[in-house]
Formats: C-alpha cells, sequence, structure tokens
C-alpha cells in the first residue's frame, strides 16, 4: 500500500464542476488534486450539453432560414446528416480529453487517472486502470463532483437490450431510420427534434406530459413545433415492456397498442452518481445526504463537500460551475480561519441563486428559457404572487421570422414589487434570459425596471409590453 500524499483539497470528478472546484482552489492559494476515471471535462463536454446543443444547431439555422422571404427561397435542400454529425464530433474533439487534461496541468491542478474510493476521513485511494493504488489526505477538504447517471425506469425486458441514453443518443455515428424516445424531459424531447430533422422517424412516449416543468403555455408551443415536423408524441402512456423483434425496438403502450422503431432513447431523468466512491461505508446515506449553501455536507464533519449534479440541488451544468466556485472561495476562506459553520445569503460563500434565480434553457426550435420560480411554486411557498403573460408579438419579432409566435411570463411578488420569475417561448428566447435573471437576483424593483429601454427594433421589446400589461 502506498504512503498518502497531502494536499490542500481533493476533488472526484473533472467535469466543468470539478474542473472549476480545483482551478478556483489554485487561484485562491491552495493545492488540488482533480480525479477522473474517464474523460476529463466530463458528462457536459462529450455526452450532453456540448454534442447536443451541436445537433440542434443546424436545424435551427435552417429553419430560420425557410421563416425568412427571400432566404427561405434560396434553401434548396435539407440537412447534410454526415456534416451535422461530423460537426458535433469536432466539439467533443473525438472524445479525446488531451486538451482539456493539458488545461488542467496547466492551471496549477495534479491531475490522476482512475477510479476514487473515499477510504477514510479527509482519505481517498485511487485506483488505476493498471492496478495500481494512489493514495491522497485532503488538509481541509474533498469535494465530490461526480455529476449524474441516467436513472432507468422497471420496464419489463429493457434491462436486457442494447438501448439509448442520451450518452449513445448524442454520439451515434448514423442516423436511425426511426426512434422511440421514452420521456417527456427537456433531455428527450431535445435529442427528439435533433434526430428527426436528421431524417428519423421519432416517437415520443411520455409517461403523463411533455416539459411539464415548464408553464403549459410555453411546452404546448414546443409540442405543436414538433408535431407539425412530423415528431409523434404519446402524453400518457406509459411503456410496460420492450422486446426485440428482428432488428427492431417493440414497446408496448397498453390497450394492446405498440411502438416499432430501430432505436429507443430512455430519457427519463438522471440522480446524483454519489453511490459506490465510499460515502457508504463511512456512515453516509447517499439517498439522504444533504449539503448547506457552501456545498459542505450537513453531518460530514466538516470535511466533506458536494457540488453540482452530485449535490442533487439544480442539476444544470451552469449552474455546477457557479456552485463550485463558491465553494472553493469558502474551503479557502476556512483554511484561513475568515469563515465559520455558515455563510450569509448572496455572500461570496453562499449559492444562494440556486432557490432563487437559476436559469434554464430548452434548446428545441421554438426555444424555451426560465428563471426563477412559477406562479404556482410561488404560491405553493406562501408567497403573495400575481403573473402577466402575453404573445410575443412585436415589431423586432416580425423582423427575425415571418411567422414568429412565442410566448411570454413574468411572475411579481406583489409586497416586494420585483419580479421573482420569468419564462420566454420562441425563436431564439435564449439571449432574453440574462436580462430576466440579473432583474430577478438585484431584486429591481418594477418602477426602476420600467426605465430600462429596451431597443427597437428588437425582440426585447417584449420587456415594454410585459410591463404595460403589468400596469406600468
Amino acid at each position: 500500500m502506498s504512503e498518502f500524499q497531502t494536499v490542500d483539497v481533493i476533488v472526484i470528478g473533472a467535469g466543468p464542476v470539478g474542473e472549476n472546484v480545483a482551478s478556483r482552489a489554485v487561484q485562491k492559494g491552495l493545492s488540488a488534486v482533480l480525479i477522473e476515471a474517464e474523460l476529463v471535462g466530463g458528462e457536459c463536454s462529450y455526452w450532453a450539453c456540448m454534442p447536443s446543443k451541436a445537433l440542434l444547431r443546424p436545424g435551427a439555422v435552417l429553419n430560420a432560414a425557410r421563416s425568412v422571404a427571400g432566404a427561405r427561397e434560396a434553401v434548396t435542400g435539407s440537412l447534410d446528416a454526415e456534416q451535422v454529425l461530423a460537426r458535433r464530433t469536432s466539439f467533443t474533439e473525438n472524445w479525446d480529453d488531451s486538451s482539456q487534461a493539458e488545461w488542467a496541468i496547466s492551471a496549477g491542478i495534479t491531475l490522476e487517472r482512475g477510479r476514487a474510493t473515499i477510504s477514510g476521513e479527509r482519505e481517498v485511494t485511487i485506483s488505476g486502470a493498471d492496478g495500481s493504488q494512489t493514495r491522497y489526505r485532503a488538509e481541509h477538504a474533498v469535494v465530490v463532483a461526480t455529476g449524474s447517471r441516467p436513472t432507468i425506469p422497471p420496464i419489463d425486458g429493457l434491462a436486457d437490450l442494447d438501448y439509448w441514453t442520451t450518452r449513445e443518443a448524442t454520439s451515434a455515428a448514423e442516423v436511425p431510420a426511426s426512434l422511440a424516445v421514452v420521456g417527456g424531459g427537456v433531455a428527450g424531447v431535445e435529442l427528439a427534434q435533433a434526430w428527426a430533422r436528421l431524417g428519423a422517424e421519432v416517437t415520443v412516449v411520455a409517461r403523463s406530459g411533455i416539459l411539464e416543468s415548464f408553464p403549459r403555455e410555453a411546452s404546448e408551443l414546443v409540442q405543436d413545433a414538433l408535431r407539425a415536423e412530423g415528431v409523434t408524441i404519446l402524453t400518457d402512456t406509459g411503456t410496460d415492456a420492450v422486446r426485440k423483434d428482428g432488428e427492431s425496438f417493440v414497446l408496448d403502450v397498453g390497450n394492446g397498442h405498440t411502438v416499432t422503431a430501430e432505436k429507443v432513447l430512455v430519457a427519463t431523468g438522471r440522480h446524483p452518481n454519489t453511490a459506490g466512491i465510499g460515502l457508504e461505508d463511512l456512515g453516509f446515506d447517499v439517498k439522504t445526504m444533504d449539503s448547506d449553501d457552501t456545498g459542505r455536507v450537513v453531518g460530514g464533519g466538516g470535511w466533506l463537500y458536494t457540488v453540482g449534479d452530485a449535490r442533487g440541488k439544480v442539476p444544470l451544468t451552469h449552474q455546477g460551475k457557479y456552485e463550485a466556485r463558491l465553494t472553493a472561495d469558502a474551503i479557502a476562506a476556512r483554511s484561513k480561519g475568515e469563515l465559520g459553520d455558515t455563510a450569509e445569503p448572496w455572500s461570496p460563500f453562499a449559492a444562494t441563486a440556486d432557490s432563487v434565480a437559476a436559469p434554464q434553457v430548452t434548446f428545441t426550435d421554438p426555444q424555451i428559457a426560465m428563471v426563477g420560480i412559477t406562479l404556482a411554486q410561488a404560491r405553493q411557498d406562501g408567497v403573495n404572487a400575481s403573473e402577466t403573460s402575453l404573445e410575443i408579438a412585436v415589431a423586432g419579432a416580425e423582423i427575425q421570422a415571418d411567422d414568429y409566435t412565442g410566448w411570454a411570463q413574468l411572475v411579481v411578488d406583489e409586497d416586494r414589487k420585483v419580479i421573482i420569475g420569468a419564462t420566454f417561448a420562441g425563436p431564439e428566447v435564449a439571449e432574453l434570459l440574462h436580462s430576466a435573471t440579473i432583474a430577478i437576483v438585484g431584486e429591481v424593483p418594477l418602477e426602476r425596471l420600467w426605465h430600462a429601454v429596451p431597443t427597437y427594433p428588437t425582440v426585447s421589446e417584449v420587456w415594454l409590453r410585459l410591463l404595460e400589461q403589468y400596469g406600468l
């Protein structure tokens, strides 16, 4: 057994979140080791955010051209699937993490490859592919940034089949003739549209509705677009069993009905990837483990932290990177005796925005962009809230597309007269979201927000229309 090497911070998981923890810790004067069992850069870089958006973008651009007279007439062909897939692959560096690894080392981070096990208090053992073991002891913190893994439903027959998860769906080398998507959440719907636009015949099977975490008016715009493009959507439909018939998958969806497809994508959510790294042996229940706003695990002895998807709070890459920066700052401050057990909300050490202003975008076409809380959530929390909503029908939208269709909503705390939630749905509305995020984080009073004049003619003019409809 090797001797322990001592370092200030041990980070398990070298995805974007783990990278940010380690680099920020080094910037704050601490030493850090970053441990990765697969590719440096993690799920987002190779099998999620980047390749999925690269698959979606060409179709959105083509559809945008077809939405404007003059450009529409110049479009004579369809997507070149081979080129779309090649461009997707370029964003993953052909699943080669050399450049990411070089960046980590250049940032002053010690990079270790292998499977990490938390083998004791502040102790981590790394098992290499060659059977070697390397051991580290942390002076200040062990940070779990191991991301998430797919949640696979107990569908009869599924476990014995070679179905797709999002990994296979974002890295496939060929367009299947047909694809059945089990799940109506963001990942399933995005990939359904991407593969449909590349030429696959796509059916979405959703146990309840489509994009149910968003306001109904927004999700219905996406559903209408998908159906118009030939995607079959089955809502309130369970998948009872899956079997193979020759080379095809056959899904039993109840009442004697079936769906047949060349490939099946199971996109029914994800859960923290924290099992099997030694936490159970130390007495932690990974299903109920919780952490505070600095990322420090409650009851974890003060040395154990979780960030990103592994923390289980807001499973979004950008929000995980935000948590990572704050967590690293908190660890550094505690190492110097500058921070106690708790951190004040909105301080440099507390991830307050997780519960107040976490922005998210569904990159379908049309897009859905949402930040803050919905009207239902606000009222459930006891907030005296109102909503103002309207169709996006401004000059900028008319210029952007001849048949532009969109919808926008603001949720207002009536006692404080500030925005606590916003949703935009329509082509390219993601670029509207940061202004709403700033308004919520800054708690900008509506009467002051009235003086933020949107440029004419842009889609941002919808802000003026929303405030006018509210009554300003």
